[in-house]
């Protein structure tokens, strides 16, 4: 017993409850029978009860940003003694003494498999790639609360204190709760921000640590100094660990690597796997530590992957969503607040004062660290914030302390009323202390047009599959790099999170030997990097570094742009969310993949492009040569677009044809405004102003470009005069077929040009012409890059915007070499025709 408990008294009502076999199911109201009188009646109302219960309080919660486990905390306290379970007729009817045995059961059943889940998405690898920074965080976040609520409960206390009362008290509060804290980085979307995977990476070590002190506590709690029976517990517990290392994991990757690749896991082991749950936790009890420690041990050797996401997709929703808000009923009905207002003596304000040291202690060292590694000052409070996030973890070691008859029930109580307190309060803080406003790191070269010809040109390439990288490196290829020129490109496999609670970007060494594949996605991931090494070994002027973010594909353009940004790249490449068929045709892989560019066109750091693959990097096509055309309608977009395109002359197989459309004297009279002062005709006016002085801009830009490459015969200019959209389709349907590679700007607004075309847009985020290229009825087999220039925070970084006459000038400077290229058989040269 603790001392604070001076009556001795033991915990729980020492009431014997015996009940007969036949009671379990009701033969029917119409024969005479109560249902409320039988176990599994009561059991499914119980149920329907909690769920409904905490389901409204979420809902209700919801708009203070509340994680669930607070509303299925409260919820079970609203049903326990402390609220309606004050009245005698709902406490008969609902939660009967003879009830709670079954709803006991089933709810450590399912506590039991989502402890299984916990370790299933845990990634303890998490740790190896963060570094020192979070285990320092984690431990001394843990031994602080942990020492300092010790002391303070010795120092306070009046009767001599247990050492598993220690234990269960120091290690309850200096716990975060891992499973919880991620639900909460993922709400505020601090998942793949620096911030959010420090305090991921050091809620695991602390969770780790946890379950270690858990064990021995659990171990002394039948005694108060270790015995020989402790040491028994303690040793056949390392024994269970070592066998689910050695024994049980390597059979786990025999299922896997003997399922045949693309194809699931068969059923018959997912049922043993499960089943392995239960088995675990029977040994672990037997054992003497407890039944869940088992499943949680099981969970972390289950490998990462297909697997894991298949257990998870099975357990979650019947675990999570029904069975365990049982568990919270239970502690519910353990809480009993009114304990606090009969007691005699002020022991549960001692333990309330240990607790809220013990906790100020945790988000103190946390920050002192925090400003050790120079983190902002906001930014280490926030974490410390995060670290101190309770839930389910602190409720099942106060659960088992009560069990194990270590805590009483003023002690339980008042530690279940601080749980709810301080995880409550973390979003609310963390929302109102810490606002990570994506910082936009001062580089210049955001844009191609703004890069140098002879300087290094910094890509990010992203790719969902194997089918994706040849088009990427055929265009790499094409646009020549050089050791006066180089490139280096990032290569991103993005992959969506399944079977792990925490989002990462792992960087990988071409290097150094991946292993044999364990699942189809390693498999892949590869695939991917050995054709990547041997283009970086066959060509030369170009590195590339593959990694892969593996994060939900609602935020996984923030991984894409945070790397953009990081590594301070001028352009990102996208592959397009459909692929061309047998046929021809174009058909949709996924419909993330679309969500995912768009997101990305709209928050990226740099130029973007959108690559529509139509057999570009396919063997039919001659690596030595390359037939491009750009298609200039004017703007922003379409000079990047050229720009892209005047990297690739040095290419010495290159032919570049830049076809040029001016709106002729119809559209022109079509835009004219009507003669009166109305607002809208001013509005107009200024529209056709900005427009004036942006052809401006494309004429100077496109007048440099062929005063520079007069002389250079691989490079063909003609212009096309069109009056609406229906003219510029056929335009384009009558440009040669035999090119490899359309460039061409998004374009932004309305153009008389393109008139007609955006009404059955099928892809507006390509704009209407790389729509119209893209479509499946465009009679066409020819690949088709969509750039868009970033034009955001030019002027706020005091670098002059891309068309600033500076930048102008870096442009025509860049393009000066070009002209004296050797001229080549075969094209025309540069002239009007």
């Amino acid at each position: 017993m603790s001392g604070f408990n001076k009556t001795k008294r033991p915990v729980g009502d020492p009431t014997v409850i015996c009940y007969s076999p036949i009671q379990l199911t009701t033969n029917g109201a119409w024969q005479g029978d109560n249902p409320s009188h039988y176990a599994v009646p009561v059991f499914i109302m119980q149920t329907i009860l909690v769920v409904v219960v905490t389901r409204l309080l979420f809902f209700i919660l919801k708009p203070l940003r509340q994680p669930r486990v607070v509303s299925e905390i409260i919820g079970g306290i609203l049903l326990g003694p402390s609220v309606l379970g004050r009245s005698k007729w709902f406490a008969r009817v609902f939660f009967p003494q003879r009830g709670v045995m079954v709803l006991e059961t089933m709810a450590n059943l399912g506590l039991l498999f989502f402890l299984f889940m916990v370790g299933v998405e845990m990634d303890l690898a998490v740790v190896k790639r963060t570094g020192k920074k979070a285990m320092i965080i984690a431990v001394f976040g843990m031994i602080a609360p942990f020492v300092i609520g010790s002391s303070v409960a010795l120092l306070v206390a009046t009767d001599k204190l247990s050492t598993s009362f220690l234990l269960f008290l120091g290690t309850a509060v200096s716990v975060t709760a891992f499973p919880v804290l991620a639900r909460i980085l993922a709400e505020l979307k601090l998942l793949n921000t620096e911030l959010g995977r420090i305090a991921m990476a050091s809620a695991l070590i602390n969770d780790m640590c946890a379950w270690v002190v858990l064990a021995i506590a659990i171990a002394l709690s039948e005694k108060d100094t270790a015995t020989l029976a402790t040491f028994g517990v303690i040793l056949s517990s390392v024994i269970f660990v070592l066998v689910c290392i050695f024994i049980v994991r390597p059979a786990i990757f025999w299922v896997i690597q003997n399922t045949p690749e693309g194809e699931n896991v068969d059923d018959v082991y997912v049922g043993l796997i499960l089943t392995g749950v239960m088995v675990c936790g029977f040994i672990t009890d037997g054992i003497g530590t407890h039944c869940i420690f088992g499943a949680f041990v099981y969970g972390l050797v289950i490998p990462n992957g297909a697997l894991g996401a298949t257990l998870i997709e099975k357990l979650e929703d019947f675990v999570s969503g029904l069975l365990l808000p049982l568990f919270f009923a239970i502690s519910g009905l353990r809480t009993d607040i009114t304990l606090l207002a009969k007691q005699e003596n002020n022991h549960w304000g001692y333990l309330l004062l240990i607790v809220v040291l013990a906790c100020a202690a945790k988000v103190g060292v946390t920050l002192l660290v925090a400003l050790y590694y120079r983190m902002p000052y906001h930014e280490g409070l926030a974490l410390g914030l995060l670290m101190n996030t309770k839930g389910l973890i602190e409720m099942i070691i106060l659960n088992v302390g009560q069990e194990q008859k270590v805590l009483d029930s003023t002690s339980f109580s008042v530690m279940v009323l601080v749980a709810v307190a301080t995880t409550s309060i973390v979003t609310p803080t963390i929302m109102t202390i810490y606002k990570p406003a994506r910082r936009l790191l001062p580089y210049k070269r955001r844009t191609i047009q703004r890069s140098k010809q002879d300087s290094e040109l910094r890509i990010v390439t992203c790719v969902h599959t194997p089918r994706n990288v040849p088009p990427i490196l055929s265009l790499l290829e094409a646009t020549h790099p050089t050791k006066r020129s180089p490139i280096h490109a990032y290569v991103l496999h993005l992959l969506e999170l399944t079977g792990r609670a925490s989002a990462m970007l792992i960087a990988h060494n071409t290097r150094k030997s991946s292993g044999a594949a364990v699942n189809q996605t390693q498999a892949q991931s590869n695939h991917i990097i050995n054709a990547l090494e041997n283009y970086e070994q066959h060509a030369g002027g170009v590195s590339v570094m593959p990694l892969t973010a593996i994060s939900p594909y609602s935020s996984m353009h923030e991984d894409i742009c945070q790397l953009a940004e990081d590594k301070r790249v001028a352009f990102i490449i996208l592959p397009f969310h459909k692929q061309q068929t047998v046929d021809g045709g174009m058909e949709v892989t996924n419909p993330a993949y679309r969500t995912i560019n768009q997101n990305v066109l709209a928050n990226a750091p740099c130029s973007v492009g959108i690559l529509v693959d139509r057999g570009l990097g396919s063997s039919t096509r001659a690596a030595a040569s390359h037939q491009i055309a750009v298609l200039f309608f004017g703007g922003p977009d379409d000079r990047e677009a050229l720009s892209y395109a005047s990297r690739m002359l040095e290419h010495p197989g290159t032919c570049l044809t830049i076809i040029r459309f001016f709106p002729g004297e119809e559209s022109r009279e079509s835009t004219v405004p009507p003669n009166d002062d109305s607002n809208d005709a001013q509005r107009v006016l200024t529209v056709i102003t900005d427009n004036e002085k942006d052809k401006q801009r494309d004429d100077e830009f496109i007048n440099t470009f062929r005063l520079k490459t007069a002389n250079n015969e691989a490079i063909a200019y003609r212009e096309e005069v069109v009056n609406n959209g229906e003219e510029t389709v056929a335009a384009i349907r009558s440009i040669d077929s035999a090119h490899d590679l359309y460039i061409v700007g998004k374009g932004q607004g309305t153009s008389p040009l393109t008139s007609g075309i955006t009404d059955w847009s099928e892809c507006p985020e390509l704009g209407a012409i790389g729509d119209l290229l893209s479509s499946s009825d465009f009679a066409a087999t020819v690949s088709v890059l969509v750039v868009q220039q970033y034009v955001g925070s030019g002027l706020q970084d005091g670098i002059g915007t891309p068309d600033s006459p500076a930048q102008q000038n870096d442009f025509y400077n860049n393009i000066q070499n070009i002209s004296s290229t050797t001229p080549r058989n075969g094209t025309q040269p540069m002239s009007k025709r």
